[in-house]
C-alpha cells in the first residue's frame, strides 16, 4: 500500500527552503570573499572556498529536489527520489575537493610566510556569516528530518559544516590577533580543511549506503518489535521482512501468515491494520507492501514452521521465492 502523497503546500515549502539555501549561500560567499580581500587570511580563504562549493552544491540540490518530487512514470515506476543519494554524494565530493584546496592553500601560506592584515573587519564579517549559516543550517536540518528529505538533510549538514568552518576561522583569527603569531592562521585553516574532508567523506559514504540499499539497524530493530507486537495481537505471524530508504521515505515489504480458515476479506483487513502500524512506526511517507499466505501453503513452500517469525540475514537462502 503506497504512502500518502506529499501535499502541494509541503512541496512548495521544500522548494522555498532549497532556494533560500542557494541565495543565502551566494550572500555568504560575497561576505567571505570581501573578508578575504581585506585580510588575505588563509583561514578566511578556506571559509570562502567552502562557500563556493556550497553554492555549486545547492544549485544541484535545487534541481535534485525538483526531480525527486516528480511522480512515478513509465520509465521510473518507483519514482525519482533516489536522486537524493546522488545529490548527497555530489555535495560530499565537492566538499572533499574544497578540503583539499584549503589544505594546499594553508600549507602554501605557512611555507611562504604570508601574513594576514586588517583582521578586525575580517573577523566581524566572518562572525556575521557564522550567525546566518548557523540559523540556516538548523532550519534546513530540522525541515529535512521532519519531511524525510535526504536532500535537505544533506544540505543542512553542509551549511552547519560551513558554520563550524567559520568558528575555526574565528578561533584562528582571534589567536593571531591576540598573540601576534601568524602561524595560528594557517594552522586553523589546516584543521578546518581536515574537518571539511571528514564531512565530505561522510556524506559520500551515506550516499553509497543509500544507493546500495544498506539496511538501517535502528529501523530494522524498530520494525521487528512493532511487527512482533501487532501480529501477535491479531493472532498471525510474519516473515521475510525487507526495507529500503527511498530518499524521501522508506519502503517495507513482508509476508503475513494466516490460519487456513481466514477469509480473504478478513485477512486483507488485518493486513491493512499491520501496514498502518508499520507506517506509524517509521513515518507516514513509508510505503508498505504485504504478501498474504495461508499457514499450510506457507509451510509447504518455504519449509519453515508457521509461528516462527524470520527476518533476512546474509545467510538466508530463501530471500523471496515466487509463491
Amino acid at each position: 500500500m503506497p504512502s500518502p502523497a506529499v501535499s502541494p503546500q509541503h512541496r512548495s515549502l521544500l522548494r522555498r527552503a532549497s532556494w533560500l539555501s542557494f541565495w543565502v549561500g551566494v550572500v555568504m560567499l560575497a561576505i567571505k570573499l570581501t573578508a578575504w580581500w581585506l585580510t588575505r587570511s588563509s583561514a578566511i580563504l578556506s571559509d570562502a572556498a567552502e562557500s563556493v562549493v556550497h553554492v555549486a552544491a545547492v544549485a544541484f540540490v535545487v534541481y535534485s529536489l525538483r526531480l525527486a518530487m516528480k511522480p512515478p512514470d513509465n520509465d521510473h515506476p518507483y519514482g525519482h527520489a533516489k536522486i537524493s543519494f546522488f545529490s548527497a554524494g555530489f555535495e560530499g565530493g565537492l566538499i572533499s575537493i574544497a578540503g583539499v584546496f584549503i589544505l594546499y592553500q594553508a600549507t602554501r601560506q605557512w611555507v611562504s610566510g604570508l601574513e594576514p592584515q586588517h583582521l578586525g573587519p575580517g573577523t566581524a564579517l566572518t562572525a556575521v556569516a557564522l550567525v546566518i549559516n548557523g540559523f540556516l543550517g538548523w532550519y534546513l536540518l530540522r525541515l529535512g528530518r521532519r519531511s524525510e528529505s535526504l536532500i535537505l538533510v544533506a544540505n543542512g549538514k553542509h551549511v552547519l559544516t560551513d558554520a563550524w568552518t567559520s568558528i575555526g576561522v574565528l578561533v584562528g583569527l582571534g589567536l593571531t590577533w591576540s598573540t601576534g603569531w601568524m602561524g595560528f592562521d594557517p594552522i586553523c585553516a589546516i584543521l578546518v580543511g581536515l574537518n571539511i574532508l571528514w564531512s565530505g567523506a561522510r556524506l559520500m559514504w551515506e550516499s553509497a549506503n543509500g544507493l546500495m540499499d544498506r539496511a538501517d539497524p535502528q529501523i530494522q530493530e524498530a520494525l521487528v518489535k512493532r511487527l512482533d507486537a501487532v501480529t501477535e495481537k491479531h493472532g498471525i505471524t510474519w516473515h521475510q521482512m525487507r526495507h529500503r530508504h527511498l530518499g524521501d521515505g522508506h519502503w517495507v515489504d513482508f509476508h503475513l501468515v494466516f490460519d487456513d480458515e481466514t477469509s480473504v476479506r478478513d485477512a486483507h483487513a488485518i493486513a491493512s491494520k499491520v501496514e498502518a502500524a508499520v507506517r506509524d512506526e517509521i513515518g507516514t511517507s513509508t510505503t508498505v507492501t504485504t504478501h498474504l499466505e495461508p499457514a499450510e501453503d506457507h509451510e509447504r513452500i518455504h519449509g519453515h514452521p508457521p509461528g516462527e517469525p524470520e527476518t533476512l540475514t546474509e545467510s538466508d537462502e530463501s530471500l523471496h521465492q515466487p509463491d
